[in-house]
């Protein structure tokens, strides 16, 4: 899972303000010498014209797109629905920041003496702002965005990691409750002097429940194992997950796939790649994400090399994330669909009506009954 890397505004992207947004197709046209070999091949440039990316009379995968059904343009929402689900609710935003109730519970129930900021914000921003008065008084930076979240950003010195943990911990439990449909509590330490403020990898998210069943649910209770590399946990809220492998990085992110991939059998591999989200397409990097690009292409053929004939390999996303426009957020797109198997010659599968259709595929494949919403692409040999 690609987090962030969307092909193309959905019908409904005026809904978002996000017309004209097509995260891989405009970076494409930004970067010169765009070129990615191993993604070529497998049939990426199949799916929408991308300069440097011409589409494959041969692709290795078969290829499409899908549609969001659900609304909004969260990573919370994306993975549900890609987990089977379609969620017929919206979450609750705050463009305007968050409530007197809801802020003033915060601090009570956090026993807290102030905060800071409440507003929507950058993060790599927030912190450059308000870190200094933040070091000065202790109190910590609150802050959302586009999306449903709660942000807490303190410096690993002054708020140290397990009080910021149990701060957001109290918020998702004690304070983001009904009639508010807060999708996450995120956790952003950071550390460094004033004037160099950094943020680490000790992000934490704190999710809701999905509201039914997902996809790694059936297959737990089933006696399939379930493999969840880097934010799946968060995401899913460790439910349904057998093994639970967070990680720092693509690269990380990248190894555990191919540690799992030669070691386990007869079982789910979910991974989110997040870098490309996180570092570039929030900070409207369109080199950096290139970048982040170019080394999953360049790892991408040790991984079909280590599959065998049994293996079926998805790659997609969760929603885009161009950063070639104004805004920092999360983008309503399609996303990308290539669905590998060693040795089956690539089709076109069209433009789905939703992502679900990947969890529908996967209980296909595992032969587990199921009420999921979607339609199987399931391709068997």
């Amino acid at each position: 899972m690609l987090d962030g890397v969307g092909v193309g505004e959905l019908p409904d992207a005026h809904l978002y303000n996000d017309q004209g947004s097509n995260t891989i197709g405009n970076i494409a046209k930004s970067i010169e010498g765009f070129s990615l070999p191993a993604l070529q091949a497998m049939g990426f440039g199949n799916i929408i014209p991308i300069k440097g990316m011409p589409s494959n009379s041969n692709p290795l995968a078969s290829f499409g797109k899908m549609k969001e059904k659900s609304k909004g343009k969260d990573s919370t929402t994306g993975h549900w629905e890609l987990g089977g689900l379609f969620i017929d609710f919206d979450f609750s935003y705050f463009p305007n920041g968050f409530p007197k109730d809801i802020m003033d519970k915060f601090l009570k129930e956090n026993n807290l003496k102030g905060y800071l900021g409440n507003k929507a914000a950058s993060g790599t921003e927030i912190i450059i702002e308000l870190g200094d008065e933040h070091v000065s008084t202790g109190f910590p930076i609150v802050y959302t965005s586009a999306d449903s979240v709660f942000q807490i950003a303190a410096h690993e010195k002054v708020i140290p990691l397990p009080q910021l943990y149990r701060i957001c911990e109290i918020t998702r439990e004690k304070v983001l409750i009904e009639p508010y449909v807060v999708g996450r509590v995120i956790a952003r330490p950071f550390i460094g002097e004033s004037g160099n403020f950094s943020r680490t990898t000790n992000r934490h998210d704190y999710s809701l429940d999905p509201p039914s069943s997902t996809i790694l649910d059936i297959l737990q209770k089933n006696g399939i194992n379930t493999v969840a590399i880097g934010k799946i946990n968060d995401l899913f809220n460790h439910r349904g997950i057998t093994v639970k492998e967070p990680t720092k990085s693509n690269t990380e992110g990248c190894n555990k796939i191919l540690e799992y991939s030669s070691n386990t059998s007869n079982s789910l591999i979910f991974t989110n790649l997040v870098d490309f989200d996180v570092y570039f397409g929030h900070r409207n990097d369109p080199i950096g994400f290139y970048k982040a690009l170019k080394d999953f292409d360049n790892f991408l053929p040790t991984l079909l090399e280590k599959l065998e004939d049994s293996d079926h390999l998805i790659i997609t996303a969760d929603h885009g994330n161009d950063p070639t426009s104004s805004s920092t957020d999360h983008s309503r797109e399609y996303i990308p669909l290539l669905y590998y198997q060693k040795g089956k010659k690539g089709t076109n599968l069209g433009v789905r009506d939703t992502f679900a259709d990947v969890a529908k595929t996967i209980a296909e494949h595992f032969r587990v009954e199921n009420s999921l919403i979607g339609k199987s692409f399931y391709i068997c040999k």
